[in-house]
């Protein structure tokens, strides 16, 4: 089985959202239903970055990697590269 890491933008403030699942496209559909307590003020949203991985561990890692950039360059970095792959459908 596969597993994500992602980055969504909420496109009412701007805000980013980083985290990981197994179904990104579920997990989505989740968030911009209000069904995650964190994001349901924030809501609408879309996906502007995704890698996938082997194992749940190594997603889980990432997520905290790109979690502890936020708002640094590394991060912006990571939004330019992770626009491009989305609208690209590298999913």
């Amino acid at each position: 089985m596969k597993y994500y890491t992602y980055t969504i933008q909420s496109l009412s403030d701007g805000s980013y959202y980083v985290g990981s699942t197994e179904d990104i496209k579920n997990r989505l559909g989740k968030h911009n239903k209000g069904r995650v307590r964190s994001t349901k003020s924030k809501r609408p949203f879309k996906l502007v970055y995704c890698e996938k991985f082997d194992s749940r561990q190594e997603a889980y890692k990432r997520e905290r990697q790109i979690k502890s950039y936020k708002g640094g360059e590394a991060f912006k970095k990571i939004l330019r590269v992770g626009t491009q792959a989305v609208n690209e459908d590298r999913l």
